[in-house]
């Protein structure tokens, strides 16, 4: 309902009418541009932003490997085990990376730390994810997750624009108010300068 009634009251700066104004003029056609811009790169930034985030995703997917890993000694009270994450407990790994080797180029041994169940057990084998370097990284987005986060990627960078232009109309409606009142002010000087004259 709002919007139809901005739509028509916006309208009438495009008929010629002895009341319109410059401002009005130029506040129309500020309007026409916000609404493309919306109609138009509103759409275009979400495609864009969730097409990069999706390809993002993929990459991330591709270039991180699981591997299993040694548990190189007992959690509970280990020297090696370090901090705590949410009740689980960091401590030393040991694994093989997926092209089949046990050392890195510099020859020392696959080896970093990551937070395992408490109590476990030197030689237990838990899951890592290696990047290409084969370093220790988090886990790759599932496909469902990366459409998730593609989705809201996409309705935010549209949000983004749609704000973005909306915020600029309305600036520029207080800047060109302004412009009006004071033009109405300075009228309705001259008029009562008139009237003083007329009454004398």
């Amino acid at each position: 309902m709002r919007a139809g009634t901005t739509i028509r009251r916006s309208l009438w700066r495009w008929r010629r009418n002895p009341l319109r104004r410059r401002e009005d003029v130029l506040e129309a056609w500020i309007l026409l541009i916000v609404w493309l811009v919306v109609a138009l790169a509103g759409p275009v930034a979400g495609v864009l932003a969730a097409h990069a985030s999706a390809h993002g995703a993929a990459q991330r997917r591709a270039e991180r490997h699981s591997a299993t890993a040694t548990l190189v000694s007992d959690v509970s009270g280990s020297p090696l085990s370090t901090g705590t994450t949410g009740g689980r407990i960091e401590a030393t790994v040991r694994w093989t990376a997926p092209d089949g080797t046990r050392h890195s180029a510099l020859g020392t041994r696959h080896s970093g730390k990551i937070p395992v169940d408490e109590a476990m057990k030197a030689g237990s084998r838990v899951t890592v994810w290696t990047d290409h370097r084969n370093q220790l990284t988090t886990a790759p987005p599932t496909t469902a997750q990366a459409g998730v986060d593609a989705a809201f990627m996409g309705a935010a960078s549209s949000f983004a624009v749609v704000t973005a232009a909306a915020a600029g109309y309305y600036g520029a409606r207080v800047v060109l108010n302004r412009r009006r009142r004071a033009a109405w002010e300075h009228e309705w000087q001259d008029v009562g300068s008139q009237w003083g004259r007329a009454a004398s």
